[in-house]
């Protein structure tokens, strides 16, 4: 039974903590959608998304004003695209930017392709239109899957996401390169992800689906204040009990909408997904457990201890915990990760070992504009390692700023925040990318 102090406590971790619903995300399956005529194809697109999503925004601001909990975002994820597009692709990408806008959603997700183990011509084609998707719409996000646990990694398809993420950059370089926000390179992407840029409705889900993503490393920094000086066992029980209270309030707004819209609740993705205003950083919850900053030596074990304590309170609040789930450690969105990075304490390097234990992998990270392809497919690589041998998702979101160079910094605005520019290793591996093929699954891959 909720009392009176649970009320006035969860008041307070939204008014002074930033506790907020990131994200409710609607899933729809376009499957149906696929003709032999790409025109139509798109035109379908566009009624259905419309017709299936017409309340969304609506109906997420009147819960926002019914309960007082703040919703970040309302956004909308399809299945991947090149699964329903047989000839050229960027028809749809036009139908789904102008169905966002058309109803209101901050974002959509699903120009994506699945190639882990090859590549369809369709899925080829897709990945060809990236760079000019994403710099003729504003809505829509894309994401590329390259290689999972089961079926190793491709490396045609991680050499040519490395040309694409360059393509993208020159295309978008007045404007700060910021069209490579939105599109991650994924090892073992999830189907039912709630967050932008890699959210996509998957072969596995329902006709549609409500997925909410929640927030609140505020409220777990503050929790820890309470216990400073404790043990990490003290620690760890305490953001487990943080997260299950944030994780019921997620599962309350989830089911609610999906009430409300007759669409069957889907998951809650319990991420710390931090925002560039201060009081709202994973790399704060960091330094309350004694670390200087974010970089510093212990960092990997503190990010790994407050992945799994925030899992373990969340699957105890909810029978329906899916997406990705854990802490995101995005450079530019995280006041603390940008202070770090800017004072040289947190290098590239750094972050990709913090990526073994945390959500997802190396995010809104910018890098100096003449990095190469062949680099950023190596970045990709070692992403993708990482994901497949330790059969976790990872993904690589970077940005390539035209232009300038380490120590400068690339302003964005709004959630996505600003990046200093992080120096990146010199040395050449575009041998290494070019060599193509497949980096096999690992043993551990065969469980059948």
């Amino acid at each position: 039974m909720i009392n009176s102090s649970q009320i006035m406590q969860t008041i307070r971790m939204i008014k002074e903590d930033k506790l907020d619903i990131r994200t409710i995300t609607l899933g729809i399956n376009l499957l149906d959608c696929a003709s032999e005529d790409t025109k139509r194809t798109a035109q379908r697109v566009y009624d259905k998304v419309c017709r299936v999503a017409k309340d969304l925004a609506k109906t997420g601001c009147e819960i926002e004003a019914e309960f007082g909990i703040p919703i970040v975002n309302k956004r909308i994820a399809v299945s991947p695209v090149a699964m329903i597009a047989q000839g050229d692709p960027l028809p749809i990408a036009i139908a789904l930017d102008n169905a966002a806008r058309e109803l209101g959603i901050d974002l959509l997700g699903g120009y994506s392709a699945l190639v882990q183990k090859g590549f369809t011509n369709a899925e080829r084609r897709l990945i060809d239109s990236i760079p000019e998707a994403l710099s003729r719409t504003n809505l829509l996000c894309s994401s590329v899957n390259v290689g999972s646990t089961r079926a190793g990694i491709n490396m045609d398809a991680v050499y040519r996401m490395g040309q694409i993420v360059r393509e993208i950059a020159e295309l978008s370089k007045d404007n700060d390169c910021f069209a490579c926000s939105k599109l991650v390179v994924f090892c073992n992407a999830v189907e039912d992800n709630p967050f932008m840029a890699g959210a996509f409705c998957g072969a596995g889900e329902p006709e549609c689906a409500v997925n909410v993503g929640v927030s609140g490393p505020g409220v777990v920094k503050r929790a820890l204040e309470t216990v400073r000086g404790e043990s990490f066992d003290v620690v760890a029980e305490t953001i487990k009990k943080t997260a299950f209270k944030i994780t019921r309030m997620g599962e309350l707004v989830a089911m609610e909408a999906s009430k409300r819209l007759g669409i069957p609740f889907g998951i809650v993705d319990l991420s710390l997904a931090p925002t560039p205003a201060r009081g709202d950083s994973v790399a704060h919850i960091l330094t309350e457990m004694g670390l200087e900053m974010a970089g510093a030596p212990g960092t990997t074990a503190a990010l790994a201890l407050l992945n799994d304590a925030v899992k373990k309170g969340g699957v105890m609040a909810s029978s329906h915990v899916g997406g990705l789930s854990g802490a995101f450690i995005p450079v530019s969105e995280d006041i603390g990760m940008i202070e770090a990075a800017a004072a040289g304490e947190l290098k590239l390097e750094k972050l990709e070992a913090m990526t073994c234990v945390c959500s997802v992998g190396l995010d809104m990270i910018a890098l100096p504009g003449d990095t190469s392809a062949e680099t950023i497919a190596g970045i990709i690589a070692d992403e993708s390692a990482i994901g497949m041998i330790n059969n976790k998702t990872t993904a690589v979101r970077v940005i390539p700023a035209i232009g300038k160079k380490a120590g400068d910094v690339v302003e964005f605005g709004g959630l996505f925040g600003r990046a200093p520019i992080m120096e990146v290793n010199r040395c050449d591996c575009s041998e290494f990318v070019k060599r193509g093929g497949r980096i096999p699954a690992p043993l551990h891959s065969l469980k059948n």
